[in-house]
């Protein structure tokens, strides 16, 4: 289990993570989500004591991190793949972390096997690529068997047979009864793995709750029509809350208002609809609509140019 309470850390007169309390419980999978620069990384690097608090305090398993006597054994952690000597083998590399705490040769070669690691083992690991990367990193969070398991995007570079594979690895972790904590940029995989989220912008947190939950709550209703007259349509349905985009000729997704009514609509101003198909709500959706305001870093789109047209030239 992971316990924050009133964790804050300041860098001068930055607030990077700013009076947090949340609980990760053993037994289910859960996602740590928010923009670039909500402090995601730097409230991970505090559970494991690679940065100190400015005030409150972190557990995990009752203990500060630095208090356990074999911390490899309570919390495995995958923060940055990159944190290894680069003229080692993944297999000496392994070994040597072993080697501190006791750990038989043995475990080695299983997290070898089990992260898919064998065909590289030998080799040094400043050739690996991103991906293999990855893995070695995971099976060093996994070495000392431990109860808790914290991975900071740990499908970054991985194809989709190890995205699965680290998604059925996070879930049978926690079948087992391990507590485990994970940060993924994709939001259709955390969909997929994630049974409660922690959501962070700005420092703060803005959201902790079942994943169902977050859909159920922030999700906008939306769904998809075709109409001879998609424009009346449209114009009809205009009002506060509604919004709409053209996907085709007749082709439009509807946010806003239900199936019920969009119906209604139609045939009050005699539209022919020929499909009329709910969407499901999304965690991306949901996600969006949470984090709208706590976006540090926004990006903007292109001005679109015919194709050939040079940039700075006049049309």
């Amino acid at each position: 289990m992971i316990e924050a309470h009133d964790l804050g850390k300041r860098y001068g007169s930055k607030t990077a993570v700013d009076s947090i309390s949340f609980t990760v419980q053993p037994g289910r999978v859960t996602g740590f989500l928010g923009p670039n620069g909500a402090g995601k990384s730097t409230t991970m690097r505090m559970i494991v004591g690679l940065d100190t608090p400015s005030s409150g305090r972190v557990s995990v398993n009752g203990r500060q991190y630095a208090d356990h006597r074999a911390p490899l054994r309570e919390v495995g952690a995958l923060l940055d793949a990159k944190a290894v000597h680069t003229k080692r083998s993944a297999y000496n590399h392994l070994r040597a972390m072993a080697a501190t705490h006791g750990i038989p040769n043995s475990r080695v070669k299983e997290v070898i096997e089990l992260t898919g690691l064998g065909p590289v083992a030998r080799k040094r690991v400043g050739g690996f690529s991103l991906g293999m990367g990855q893995r070695l990193g995971i099976a060093c969070a996994l070495l000392g068997d431990p109860h808790t398991v914290i991975l900071d995007e740990p499908v970054n570079g991985l194809d989709p047979e190890g995205v699965q594979w680290v998604r059925h690895l996070a879930k049978r972790l926690a079948a087992e009864g391990r507590t485990v904590f994970l940060s993924s940029h994709l939001m259709s995989e955390m969909a997929l793995t994630a049974d409660h989220l922690v959501v962070i912008g700005r420092g703060r947190i803005i959201a902790d709750a079942p994943v169902h939950e977050i859909i159920a709550g922030e999700g906008q209703v939306r769904a998809r029509v075709r109409a001879d007259r998609p424009q009346d349509l449209l114009h009809a349905l205009a009002g506060d809350g509604v919004s709409s985009k053209l996907l085709e000729p007749e082709l439009l997704e509807i946010t806003g208002v239900d199936s019920r009514r969009i119906a209604e609509i139609a045939l009050r101003e005699r539209v022919l609809v020929y499909e009329l198909t709910p969407l499901q709500a999304s965690l991306e959706d949901a996600y969006m609509q949470l984090t709208q305001s706590e976006v540090e870093y926004h990006s903007h789109d292109l001005p679109v140019r015919p194709a050939g047209a040079g940039i700075g030239e006049e049309n």
